[in-house]
């Protein structure tokens, strides 16, 4: 008893028990547990980087300075286009393509040191972002020391590496997936950007092109080391099944393009949207986009392919489903496709579209009716009085709601009536800061290649 009794002497005189500090120490613990992957991706928005090209110099460092601008305007995910050395043996162009690489454990030296990088990957995480890193698991560069492996390679039938099948890409070696040295070759080295660097996931090029049990057994073992987000340059569902988070919204970028050529009608898009439901879990993430840098390399600008409708596709792109992207550049109204295998470096005079990107942004971050799958709102396409031209529809998430109305194709003022319901009440047009009543029979004016963002 005596013992007993000195013992609660000792835990008054300190304040707490011995079990509440266990307590405490546990509630402190769980407070500094970081937000899974899906609680910090359910609204977060994607920025991809072409080191090469953002900045004059061309490097991490010179990059690494835009981080917070990046930030402010309303981006959660880095993703930088591959990094690592780049191969000279059949290279393209004076500088060659990023996607030819030699050693995926070394950095371009063009672009810095490995530790210029490891400080852009804290600079991101001290501003709350998140890196990705592009990497390229379909073929390598024919200088790879991966080719003194002759079995790590796809052969034709006199026995000898080349490229994937049906493409024109010379500077690269295919890679067989029937070997599985090279597979866990391929995964340590995944593993150690996550270890060395600290970085937060990978945007997998051509993912389609590699089978899908690869990426099923490389996300499993990436998670063992960190948890990643994963993003699949790829349409098919079943890669995010267990392998991916987030694909590409190939196909609605295609038929945003169709449209604008006058090729397909605004009804296109309800076809895919219900075909999304279809094909499509509701947390399968989907990334849209207007540009990036293959679109913007090699199919045109977005002046090119949207003319003076640009921005209402764009509107249309950031708000109807999914992850919104930006391309380097996209903010400062880059107008000309950019070199792939060369410097050219972006003009950033003026960022004359930063204001319009950032609103979109921050309203994809704020208000759950756009957060991504199935944390975001449900899609319904509103009728108006000329459907030819204007397509409108709300994202409805609980009481927060946002109403998009989009004038695709007409190049004439005209004035419109929203019909049918599922809207009503007070909005706030995003662009003007101006207060709307809406409801069906509200009539609206609308110049040519107009849009409409409302949101409550």
């Amino acid at each position: 008893m005596k013992n007993l009794f000195f013992a609660l002497i000792i835990a008054s005189f300190f304040g707490c028990s011995p079990a509440q500090k266990e307590s405490e120490k546990t509630e402190t613990k769980e407070e500094k547990t970081p937000e899974t992957v899906a609680q910090w991706s359910k609204n977060a928005t994607i920025y991809e980087v072409n080191i090469r090209q953002h900045t004059l110099e061309g490097t991490f460092k010179a990059f690494e300075k835009d981080i917070p601008r990046i930030k402010e305007m309303g981006i959660e995910i880095l993703w930088l286009m591959p990094i690592s050395p780049i191969g000279k043996e059949n290279r393209k162009g004076p500088m060659g393509s990023y996607y030819s690489i030699t050693d995926y454990t070394a950095v371009n030296p063009e672009f810095g040191t490995l530790e210029d990088f490891k400080s852009l990957v804290k600079t991101a995480h001290e501003n709350n972002m998140k890196v990705i890193l592009d990497w390229v698991a379909n073929h390598t560069a024919w200088d790879s020391p991966w080719m003194q492996n002759k079995d790590w390679y796809t052969l034709d039938s006199l026995g000898n590496p080349g490229p994937p099948e049906g493409t024109d890409w010379s500077d690269v070696v295919d890679l067989n997936y029937d070997n599985q040295e090279m597979k866990t070759a391929m995964k340590d080295a995944m593993k150690y950007w996550l270890t060395e660097a600290d970085i937060d996931g990978f945007r997998c090029d051509v993912a389609s092109w590699v089978p899908t049990e690869f990426w099923n057994d490389a996300r499993a073992e990436l998670d063992q080391v960190k948890p990643v987000f994963m993003l699949a340059e790829a349409e098919m569902p079943e890669l995010h099944k267990k392998a991916f988070h987030m694909s590409y919204a190939w196909e609605f970028l295609h038929i945003m393009n169709s449209i604008a050529k006058g090729e397909m009608n605004l009804d296109a898009i309800d076809n895919y949207m219900a075909k999304e439901d279809t094909n499509h879990a509701p947390n399968d993430y989907r990334m849209y986009f207007v540009t990036n840098h293959d679109e913007n390399s090699w199919n045109g600008t977005v002046y090119e392919r949207f003319g003076e409708a640009y921005p209402a596709f764009a509107t249309l792109a950031f708000t109807i489903d999914g992850m919104p992207l930006v391309y380097s550049g996209q903010e400062a109204g880059l107008n000309k496709a950019l070199r792939f295998f060369d410097k050219d470096t972006i003009n950033w005079e003026g960022y004359k579209l930063q204001d319009f990107y950032t609103k979109l942004l921050r309203l994809n971050q704020e208000n759950p009716a756009l957060f991504n799958g199935e944390a975001g709102g449900e899609f319904k396409r509103i009728k108006t009085s000329n459907d030819e031209t204007v397509y409108a529809y709300t994202r409805t998430k609980g009481e927060n709601q946002v109403v998009v109305v989009v004038n695709l194709t007409g190049d004439q003022p005209i004035n419109i009536t929203l019909e049918g319901e599922g809207f009503n009440g007070e909005f706030t047009d995003l662009f003007s800061n101006q207060k709307y009543n809406l409801k069906a029979g509200t009539s609206l004016a609308l110049t040519p290649y107009d849009y409409k963002v409302f949101y409550k």
